[in-house]
């Protein structure tokens, strides 16, 4: 077998949609635009011809009746036809009417007489012949124009009365111009129109031309099912992706918007084409969105969901910015910090334990059983004291294990939590999952804050009044100084470090925009008594409606 002749490297394609290739864009909107110029240019030159044809025959009859005006109000000229026996070739008539037809250029001026006669014509033969046309009108006294055939062929006529010097009619004078002069008119006036109709046709295509290459250019040389195919692709594509996708124009107004971005951002599909500043509420989603806030995965909080955003500009002005949920991985980081505090505390305890159960070996083996017992007692009792004073005043279970695991967690970190003396939330929460975020958002501020101090400590508050909870967290931490107290509830806002599963900012944002989504508020200011930060947050909407007491009937005692 001969060996395979190595394959020619494939020429670089440009990447198309379907096979075979249409035609394109370009070449069908040239081709549209030339039929459309050309067919206009014979439009407007047919247009033209048209009256033109009609403008220079009305021009030969009425120069051919002026003629005849001018011929019959030549004196002498009714005093002859009355003088005269008969039509003359050689009389005074013919004379005058050969004169005037010289001097004019006309084709033939006729005089005739009250029965129609011929007393004029440029044929000598056909004088004293009836005319070949009917003379009554103008005989009656009107004046004819009309085009029409006679005994010199086809010419633009006119006839006037001819009248003696009382006014009575005793003749006419009828004049007739060649219909070949006009016709030959008409045929010189075309290869100007033509050469007017060609160089607007030039125009026209160059212009089309370049129009067509303009939307080349813009088309990136494809064809109309090339575009259609890459619009359906385009909607598939944007309401099948995860990821929110809006477009703007170049005044701020919303091009489009995918289904995605329409649940993250709580839009309608009739918000498109409004302003975006008109659709949104003021904020750092708005801004970010807007381009106000320039950046590369900048974080935001809109409705209580963590997105991140990334805005980029198109050629036209406008932009396209992606936004990613990330409320999820955001809770799931903050579980996954939680879990590690959790991991640390429990090696500390574990640790701790061990030292105890060394202690209380020791104790044993010394005898001082007593002693041993007292330590026992102790070291229980703090935790224990620590879980009964939580659910003592703290009835909804999942929020008081969120506390306990908190407290365990900043006694090892040297912090002592405390639950203020006027706490009391009832077993009514409406949402405890959303409660819970904002305690335990609060409260990892807080320890971070206070750790370090002197003396260490936080305390929360969680009051109830009818179906609103007020909820305060104290720390004795550096505390936040007054301008900056509405930075810190600003999506993307810290002083700390980020974490290594993503960015800080969050907490506080998602807190104040939970208590919003309430109709409540979010507050920090300075502790009471010394230095550190109080924060307080209203839920107006926090509890369910207390049950009513059953009725009792009548002798029950309760």
């Amino acid at each position: 077998m001969s060996a395979a002749r190595p394959r020619a490297p494939r020429a670089a394609t440009r990447w198309r949609i379907g096979w075979p290739r249409p035609r394109r864009v370009f070449s069908q909107v040239l081709m549209m635009q030339l039929a459309v110029v050309g067919g206009v240019a014979v439009l407007a030159t047919g247009l033209f011809l048209a009256p033109l044809s009609a403008q220079l025959d009305d021009q030969a009859m009425r120069r051919a009746l002026a003629i005849a005006q001018t011929t019959a109000a030549e004196r002498g000229l009714a005093d002859a036809l009355r003088a005269a026996s008969g039509p003359d070739p050689a009389g005074p008539v013919q004379a005058e009417a050969e004169r005037i037809r010289r001097a004019t250029g006309a084709e033939y001026v006729v005089v005739m007489d009250r029965h129609g006669v011929r007393w004029s014509h440029p044929s000598a033969a056909e004088i004293g012949k009836h005319v070949s046309t009917d003379p009554s009108q103008v005989l009656s006294g009107h004046e004819v124009m009309q085009i029409d055939t006679g005994t010199l062929g086809r010419s633009a006529r006119g006839k006037a009365p001819l009248r003696d010097a009382d006014g009575t009619v005793v003749g006419a004078v009828s004049v007739g111009i060649a219909y070949e002069n006009v016709r030959d008119r008409l045929i010189g006036a075309v290869p100007g129109l033509l050469a007017y109709a060609g160089g607007a046709l030039a125009v026209g295509a160059v212009a089309a031309y370049l129009v067509a290459r303009g939307l080349r250019r813009r088309t990136h040389d494809l064809a109309f099912s090339d575009i259609s195919a890459l619009l359906a692709e385009r909607e598939a594509m944007l309401h099948g992706i995860r990821e929110g996708v809006v477009a703007l124009d170049a005044r701020g107004r919303i091009r489009l918007v995918n289904d995605e971005a329409q649940r993250l951002l709580d839009l309608r599909a009739e918000d498109t084409g409004r302003p975006l500043d008109e659709v949104l509420p003021p904020g750092r989603t708005t801004d970010v969105l807007a381009g106000r806030v320039t950046g590369a995965d900048l974080l935001t909080v809109s409705g209580g969901r963590v997105l991140i955003a990334n805005r980029m500009p198109t050629e036209d002005g406008g932009a396209v910015a992606t936004l990613r949920d990330r409320t999820e991985l955001e809770q799931l980081g903050r579980e996954l910090d939680g879990t590690r505090g959790l991991i640390d505390a429990l090696r500390a305890q574990d640790h701790e334990h061990a030292n105890r159960l060394h202690t209380l070996l020791g104790l044993l083996e010394l005898g001082l059983h007593e002693e041993a017992v007292e330590f026992v007692t102790e070291a229980v009792g703090v935790h224990r004291a620590t879980a009964e004073q939580v659910t003592e005043r703290i009835h909804d279970p999942l929020l008081a294990a969120l506390l306990v695991g908190k407290a365990a967690v900043a006694a090892e970190r040297g912090v002592s939590l405390r639950i203020s003396a006027d706490t009391l939330l009832p077993d009514r929460v409406v949402d405890p999952p959303g409660l819970v975020t904002v305690v335990g958002n609060l409260v990892d501020n807080a320890l971070d804050a206070a750790s370090g101090s002197p003396e260490p400590w936080i305390e929360v508050g969680l009051t109830a009044r009818d179906r609103t909870v007020v909820l305060t967290v104290a720390d004795t931490g550096p505390g936040v100084p007054a301008d900056q107290r509405d930075l810190v509830f600003t999506d993307g806002w810290s002083t700390k470090e980020p974490p290594a599963h993503g960015k800080r900012g969050i907490g506080l944002a998602l807190v104040r925009r939970l208590a919003e989504r309430q109709g409540g508020s979010a507050r920090v200011d300075g502790r009471d008594g010394g230095p550190g930060a109080r924060f307080t947050v209203v839920l107006p909407e926090a509890l369910a409606e207390a049950a009513a007491a059953p009725l009792t009937q009548v002798g029950e005692v309760r």
